[in-house]
C-alpha cells in the first residue's frame, strides 16, 4: 500500500499544526476537499468527486462518475499517518444520464491516469490534439503526502484503519 518517511533531518511538527496544514489544503487549487471525518477511526477525509467523458449515443450513452476518497488517521505517537484509499463509481445510461446501470466500490490504492483528446482546427487551420479530459491520482495524493512529509511524519497506506 505503501510507505513513504519523512526525511532523516526533518523534525515533526505537534498533531494539531499538522491537521491544520492538511485542512489549509483546501482552496489552494487542488482538485478535492478535505474536512474532518468524524466516523470510522478516521480523522481527516479527503474527497475528489469527478464525471468521465460520456460516451455512446441515445439509450446506449454511458457516463461514470467517480468519488475516489483518501481516509486518513493521525497517529501522534508513531508520528504517522495512516491513509486508506476508497473509490466509488456510478456508472449511468441514456441521455442525459440517469439511470443507473451499474456501481463498483474498492479498497486499495488508488492508481491512475487517464486523458483524451480530440482533434480541433487550430489558429492556423491546420488540425491539432487538443486535451479534452485529464485525470491522474497523483493531484491527489501527491498534496497529502508531500504535506504529510514535510511536517516530518511518515505516510503509511493501509487497508483497514
Amino acid at each position: 500500500m505503501g510507505t513513504r518517511h519523512a526525511d532523516g533531518g526533518t523534525e515533526a511538527i505537534p498533531t494539531q499544526e499538522l491537521r491544520a496544514a492538511l485542512l489549509a489544503l483546501n482552496g489552494t487549487g487542488v482538485p478535492f476537499g478535505i474536512r474532518e471525518a468524524g466516523t470510522g477511526g478516521a480523522e481527516l477525509l479527503a474527497e475528489w468527486r469527478f464525471l468521465e467523458p460520456a460516451w455512446g449515443s441515445g439509450a446506449t450513452r454511458r457516463q461514470v462518475e467517480r468519488t475516489l476518497k483518501i481516509w486518513m488517521r493521525l497517529c501522534p505517537g508513531e508520528r504517522e499517518v495512516r491513509a486508506m484509499d476508497e473509490q466509488w463509481e456510478v456508472t449511468r445510461a441514456d441521455s442525459p444520464p440517469g439511470r443507473t446501470v451499474a456501481r463498483a466500490h474498492g479498497r486499495g490504492p488508488i492508481r491512475g491516469i487517464q486523458k483524451e483528446w480530440a482533434l480541433e482546427p487550430g489558429p492556423d487551420g491546420r488540425r491539432r490534439k487538443v486535451e479534452t479530459f485529464s485525470f491522474d491520482s497523483r493531484d491527489l495524493k501527491d498534496p497529502l503526502r508531500n504535506t504529510v512529509l514535510g511536517a516530518g511524519w511518515t505516510w503509511r497506506g493501509v487497508y483497514k484503519l
